[in-house]
């Protein structure tokens, strides 16, 4: 799938995760990939990754890599980032709302209330922060007919590391379906994906640390860059607006599109995990 160097991109949270894998994948295609993270220099995390380093991978892919420190928990930051981009090139084309806070200890077992309280803050970096990336890059979008892209998981209508983390997917999986309503207009397709296991230097440190237990877990893994490639497909897709304003699977998705992973396998869907993909009601009361 080739977009182009006409073709500009951002992915929010970039610096490693499902994020850098997603800008890799769109550098592949040819694009122009704005990139944000905090992380400026080894060591600023304690995982792996930078935000200059995916830029620069971008580039060395034969894409064209982007580099822009951003705090998407600060709105000012986030309205300098699509000042910029306007500044730049006047447009975007893609817009993929990846940046989570991952608080510590989300993954503890136990109720909601033996869990540290800031936990919520899923709900600032991850929730709220799709709106405010969505609302300064929505001038840019109508100008291309673009497309916008929550990055989820089947934790937004399943039990999945307790309320926060559910109650943000779910925000983000509704919040696409609405925004399609408001974009339509314009030709802006607005989609939630649900993401599979992702290998990303977070999951890689958990297998490492207890593979008997994940065992099992490891052969369902995807690449980030798999969803990346769906994106593209997405992107290039004339008849895109057709899946506007509804939640997919990456997998199912991917495999419409005749798409292989890295390893050249087709993920498997989640579907027979956690059961059908949200849906919303057509009513709309504006």
């Amino acid at each position: 799938m080739f977009l182009g160097s006409d073709c500009i991109a951002l992915v929010t949270g970039a610096s490693r995760g499902a994020g850098k894998g997603i800008a890799l994948a769109l550098g592949d295609a040819g694009a122009t990939v704005y990139v944000t993270g905090r992380s400026q220099a080894e060591g600023d995390s304690a995982l792996p990754g930078t935000v200059y380093a995916t830029a620069e991978q971008i580039t060395q892919r034969g894409g064209r890599g982007i580099a822009v420190v951003c705090d998407h928990a600060n709105d000012e930051s986030v309205a300098a980032l699509f000042a910029q981009i306007e500044r730049d090139h006047g447009k975007l084309d893609i817009l993929v709302n990846n940046a989570l806070c991952v608080p510590e200890g989300l993954t503890l077992p136990g109720p909601f209330w033996e869990k540290p309280l800031s936990l919520q803050d899923i709900l600032n970096v991850g929730l709220r922060s799709s709106y405010v990336a969505a609302y300064y890059a929505a001038p840019l979008l109508v100008r291309q007919g673009g497309l916008l892209v929550n990055t989820s998981s089947p934790g937004g209508r399943s039990y999945m590391h307790g309320p926060a983390y559910g109650a943000g997917k779910a925000g983000v999986d509704k919040m696409a379906h609405d925004m399609a309503v408001d974009f339509e207009p314009y030709q802006v397709a607005v989609v939630s994906l649900w993401m599979g296991l992702l290998k990303t230097e977070r999951t890689e440190a958990a297998f490492e640390a207890d593979p008997d237990l994940y065992r099992d877990m490891m052969a369902m893994v995807e690449s980030p860059e798999f969803t990346g490639r769906v994106i593209a497909a997405l992107s290039a897709d004339k008849n895109r607006m057709a899946r506007s304003g509804k939640v997919w699977f990456a997998a199912e998705l991917g495999a419409e599109y005749g798409l292989a992973d890295i390893d050249g396998r087709l993920p498997p869907s989640p579907r027979l995990m956690f059961g059908d993909q949200t849906t919303f009601s057509d009513v709309v009361i504006q």
